[in-house]
């Protein structure tokens, strides 16, 4: 009798294991499997603040992830992640709640790319840089102001901060502050710009700050990038020769807009009107890429004192102005036809 005992203890002993050996492996398996969150496509999760088990549950379906919501809170409380940081996480395919619950607690988000356009302005940068990052459009647009802590560290004025914010594409932390996405870009142009090219800084007439205002107005200027040291060489020109560099972006800069500039335009009476004011305007108009400013470096020799753009989007460039006055009804000639041709459309159109 005892034996018989002992016999169905050891069965269910066994027993138990066998439960308990199958209970381990299907709680390990929904804790580590590669399958308890997916997505068909790439997705990014954005956590602004602290964020506990339920509200990153929300999170997750809120924007389409493929997740069991009861069973991660489970794994959640199971594994000890309770409270996840800010920042952006990639999810990507599918990956376990253990992964991925261990990663968003630890805050080790993914680097997001954030894009610096050439040519914008501080409003439109301030905005753009706002929307890619979780800091705000306004801490931005108040690190470009003269009295700014980055602009005082580096005795520059806003204007100058603004013009070395290279155009390019960077990889940041979301998380990151306005000042440290700043110094971020700050310290890729000090390596690409200021240090790269210190001989030809150096050497040049124009100190650093000149460069990147004439570079800025090349950059507004020019539409194709083969242009710019022709465009360069013939503001240096003007330059050199004490003529006023007449550059129709400064015009578009000091009246806020991008148009089609009128006769009374350059008439405009403004600090930062080429057709009045005499050599460079005080700062920058936009923020210069790379090739504008190897463009002012580097610019083409030749003898050119004016130009005027053509139909193609490039430019004519004469040596004298007589030959500019003769390109330039050229040009007139082609905008009075192209007047002419969309009001025969719209009078065609309002007839129908």
């Amino acid at each position: 009798m005892s034996h018989f005992s002992l016999r169905e203890s050891l069965y269910l002993i066994l027993l138990f294991g066998i439960i308990f050996l199958m209970v381990f492996v299907s709680r390990s398996s929904r804790l580590h499997g590669d399958l308890a969150i997916e997505t068909d496509v790439q997705i990014e999760l954005l956590l602004y603040d602290r964020t506990d088990l339920e509200q990153l549950a929300d999170e997750l379906l809120a924007i389409g992830v493929d997740v069991n919501r009861n069973e991660l809170i489970w794994a959640g409380h199971t594994l000890g992640w309770r409270f996840f940081r800010p920042g952006r996480y990639v999810i990507d395919g599918a990956t376990s709640y253990s992964d991925f619950l261990s990663k968003a607690a630890r805050g080790m988000q993914d680097p997001a790319r954030v894009t610096i356009p050439p040519g914008t302005d501080i409003g439109r940068l301030s905005r753009s840089l706002g929307a890619q990052l979780r800091a705000d459009s306004s801490d931005f647009h108040s690190l470009f102001r003269d009295s700014s802590s980055i602009a005082l560290e580096f005795e520059l004025t806003g204007e100058d901060l603004f013009a070395r914010m290279l155009p390019n594409t960077y990889e940041m932390y979301w998380t990151s502050s306005a000042d440290g996405a700043v110094r971020r870009v700050l310290r890729e142009f000090d390596r690409l710009v200021a240090d790269r090219y210190r001989t030809e800084i150096e050497e040049n007439e124009l100190t650093l700050s000149q460069i990147l205002t004439l570079a800025s107005i090349v950059e507004w200027e020019a539409r194709f990038h083969d242009e710019k040291p022709s465009i360069s060489g013939l503001y240096l020109n003007r330059l050199d020769r004490n003529m006023q560099l007449q550059a129709d972006p400064t015009i578009a800069y000091a009246l806020g807009e991008r148009r089609r500039l009128l006769f009374e335009d350059y008439r405009f009476d403004h600090p930062y009107n080429t057709y009045i004011i005499p050599g460079l305007p005080p700062g920058p108009i936009t923020n210069p890429d790379l090739s504008s400013i190897r463009a002012v470096l580097n610019p083409e020799q030749h003898d050119y004192l004016f130009m005027v753009a053509t139909p193609e989007g490039t430019h004519h460039f004469s040596r004298t102005f007589e030959e500019h006055r003769q390109a330039s009804e050229i040009w007139r000639r082609w905008l009075r036809e192209q007047h002419r041709i969309r009001d025969e459309r719209e009078s065609a159109d309002s007839g129908d």
